[in-house]
């Protein structure tokens, strides 16, 4: 994702970096071309080794420099997730800074058209009307910031928030649900960007996922 978006600066400075990251980016990708192949589960977890993060911040490098990558990213996110029903919702854990259930949706509104995701969506979360289940739209609580791994949960906070307004933009005008969600996140950001910067365990990455959740859309 860092060489897509050096892609985008189309500066001499912005090339030049690009260049130098091409390669590590063709390294990252070839190493992708021959795990997904073999995966056949998901890595529900809430941390880095969550494969629906992975294969969301692959889509916008891949779609611009591997489409057969990109396929194959969109092959693994409908063979692991499109039969997914009523999702059992099993966070926050202490260490998560993702949400293993929204990162999931996130991933799936990429990948599917907006009928087909809306359609998706109602049957893996069918209880968002009623705000259900209530985790999902409270943030999770940081006891100690100091705390390298209890930091973690304000960026579980901030990744909420990106997943929520991006999940609300493929929702209809007016659905509840897109209203329900656009709230959850306002409520997470509300939550978490006053604690972006203050303490080295959480500002030195925190930072990029508050980037993820204000520019999405």
């Amino acid at each position: 994702m860092l060489a897509a978006e050096m892609d985008r600066h189309d500066s001499e400075d912005g090339r030049r970096r690009a260049a130098t990251l091409r390669p590590l980016a063709r390294a990252i990708a070839d190493r992708f071309h021959a795990f997904l192949p073999l995966a056949a589960y998901p890595v529900r977890a809430g941390t880095h080794y969550n494969t629906a993060f992975a294969l969301r911040l692959t889509l916008d490098w891949a779609e611009a420099n591997d489409p057969v990558l990109a396929a194959l990213c969109r092959e693994k996110a409908l063979l692991w997730h499109a039969e997914d029903r009523d999702c059992q919702v099993w966070e926050p854990s202490q260490d998560d800074f993702l949400s293993p259930t929204l990162m999931e949706a996130a991933l799936m509104r990429r990948f599917l058209h907006a009928h087909d995701f809306q359609d998706w969506f109602r049957i893996f979360l069918p209880r968002l009307g009623s705000q259900k289940p209530a985790t999902l739209f409270t943030p999770a609580r940081v006891t100690d910031r100091s705390d390298g791994k209890i930091a973690h949960l304000d960026g579980l906070n901030l990744s909420r928030a990106w997943c929520w307004r991006e999940i609300a933009s493929a929702l209809p005008e007016g659905d509840i649900r897109a209203v329900i969600a656009r709230k959850a996140a306002a409520t997470h950001l509300e939550a978490a960007l006053p604690h972006v910067a203050g303490d080295y365990a959480g500002e030195h990455w925190l930072a990029s996922f508050a980037l993820l959740a204000l520019l999405a859309d």
